[in-house]
């Protein structure tokens, strides 16, 4: 088992990487929406996307950029998604891409973009680029200059997601440090986020490439707040070498370590979204196990997960398992009911056909006044098992979400 140890940090943890978060007045007046990450030199890179249909402007600029395998400059903003806005929207992108790079002194083939805020609105391209000019002026390798950069791309967030880990690997210590937004408007198959990840190990892009869609397979992909998926959902990678590892250029012993920390950095930010879920009051993870197969617990878990009724339960402390049941019948996963378990907690709420009196419901509700617990169904049909992260739904959430561009 790889040792990794936790610490405190983000984007500018690993060497070879500065970070800048300014204020733009891209739609608010006095909070960071402009970002700035920068490598010191161009850095092996990689990418995954939205799986969305309806993509936006920066997705679909950085699809083309990143195929080059290096990067050097991420311009991020919030405020405005620059999605659905046709041909204008790429050029802003584009735009905004050569003259940061401009900025920088940088070849604009390793400059990325990425926005997320209202959809159908065009960029302010001059506020943009203002706050790009100022953020380049105050790049910094610090925890607080990753911590401008982390707040600058919040929207509804209500607090800052980073997270950073330390691994050996061939005999040199490496970092993986990352930061993330995202609160509403998530589901699985890439959730609704930017998340920009930084690492000083020595990594060959399409291994790159290999460790981030591995890792996102175990965490981004693993959490729901409301089952949208957005126009804009970007995870980028960029690795400087600056460990001095040996360089990893095919699976074995060092991928797998640097596989597990990458892993433990999306997974921490991915649990961190799930926390800051829009009106979020309960942290909860979703298992479904004894599944007849792997692919049966996941569709069964991100039903669960999904399930406004499930979600609306938890958030007034009702243990329903019969919507969690009934969450899973519909999944399309295999299910007898007269087979299956349900625990909050370790705790049983219905099993075998038997439902939990008034001495099991006191058990229950000590759990479900908790802010964090697990869901688990067990099918007890074979050895499949999922996990998801997910959160209640508070009327928070149809408040924030009632007057998002009014």
């Amino acid at each position: 088992m790889t040792k990794i140890r936790t610490i405190k940090g983000g984007v500018t943890s690993a060497k070879g990487f500065r970070a800048a978060g300014v204020a733009a007045e891209i739609k608010y007046k006095g909070r960071n929406d402009v970002a700035l990450i920068v490598a010191d030199e161009p850095a092996a890179a990689a990418a995954v996307f939205t799986t969305n249909k309806v993509a936006a402007a920066p997705v679909l600029y950085d699809r083309e950029i990143v195929k080059g395998g290096k990067v050097q400059a991420i311009l991020a903003n919030s405020g405005c998604a620059n999605a659905c806005t046709g041909e204008e929207g790429l050029k802003d992108a584009r735009t905004s891409a050569l003259v940061t790079a401009g900025e920088l002194g940088i070849d604009p083939k390793y400059v990325l973009v990425a926005s997320t805020g209202v959809i159908g609105r065009r960029l302010p391209l001059d506020r943009l680029l203002a706050g790009m000019k100022k953020a380049a002026s105050s790049l910094g390798r610090t925890y607080e200059h990753g911590l401008a950069a982390e707040k600058a791309v919040m929207t509804t967030d209500t607090k800052p997601k980073q997270a950073a880990v330390t691994v050996t690997i061939g005999g040199k210590k490496v970092t993986v440090g990352g930061m993330s937004k995202g609160s509403g408007m998530i589901e699985p198959n890439m959730a609704t986020m930017l998340g920009f990840i930084t690492t000083d190990a020595a990594v060959s892009p399409r291994m790159l490439k290999k460790a981030l869609v591995l890792a996102i397979a175990k965490s981004f992909n693993r959490l729901v707040v409301d089952g949208d998926e957005s126009t804009n959902d970007s995870v980028f990678v960029m690795s400087s070498g600056k460990a001095g590892n040996k360089a990893i250029s095919a699976p074995g012993e060092d991928f797998r370590a640097f596989v597990e920390a990458l892993t433990a950095v999306c997974v921490s930010l991915a649990k961190q979204m799930a926390t800051d879920g829009e009106g979020a009051t309960k942290f909860v993870t979703v298992t479904v196990k004894g599944a007849k197969s792997e692919k049966d617990a996941a569709r069964a878990a991100r039903a669960v997960a999904k399930s406004p009724l499930s979600k609306t339960s938890w958030f007034g402390r009702d243990p329903n398992w019969g919507r969690v049941l009934a969450a899973v019948g519909y999944s399309g996963a295999e299910v007898v009911d007269m087979k299956a378990e349900v625990f909050y907690d370790g705790v049983w709420a219905f099993r075998n056909g038997r439902i939990a009196d008034e001495k099991q419901l006191e058990k229950l509700a000590a759990v479900m006044k908790k802010d964090a617990f697990e869901v688990v169904v067990d099918l007890h049909l074979g050895k499949g098992e999922s996990s998801i992260y997910t959160c209640d739904f508070s009327l928070d959430y149809v408040h924030i979400n009632a007057d998002y561009t009014t």
